[in-house]
């Protein structure tokens, strides 16, 4: 049943996305060189699919790290979803960006402090707002899976 759910998904070009559990205990069946992480032949990933590896039991405790644009629009809203949603979430300050706007009375605003504006408005309330600097140095390193 399994196989032919997935051709049947496949074939109506539905989304697949595969959640591989790959246990931090090398003596886990499921730790990432061990056979018993393996897909089983049924349901073997397409190319093009996309795998999720994660090293706990939920395939829902993720690290989300939000970048582009634009930051009062989009990025604001996809942040807060995250948040409301429960997961720890990183809007990277230094990767998003705004453009300027007019206000109701006319008033000109910089994209600048549209952006700012933004930011403060998610941090530590829906997102840790972080720089790019800061993902490559704490954040990269625990999210890959060795």
């Amino acid at each position: 049943m399994r196989a032919e759910l997935l051709k049947l998904w496949r074939e109506n070009h539905l989304p697949v996305f595969y959640i591989q559990h790959c246990s931090s205990n090398p003596a886990s069946l499921l730790y990432a060189t061990n056979a018993g992480n393996a897909f089983n032949n049924l349901v073997l990933p397409a190319a093009g699919e996309l795998i999720i590896k994660k090293k706990v039991n939920s395939a829902f405790i993720v690290t989300l790290v939000i970048v582009g644009l634009t930051t009062d629009h989009c990025i604001s809203t996809t942040t807060r979803m995250a948040g409301n949603l429960g997961y720890e979430t990183y809007l990277v300050a230094d990767a998003t960006a705004t453009f300027n706007k007019i206000g109701v009375d006319g008033t000109s605003y910089s994209a600048e402090l549209i952006h700012e504006t933004a930011l403060v408005s998610l941090h530590k309330e829906f997102a840790t707002i972080v720089t790019t600097g800061f993902i490559k140095q704490s954040i990269l390193s625990s999210l890959i899976i060795k």
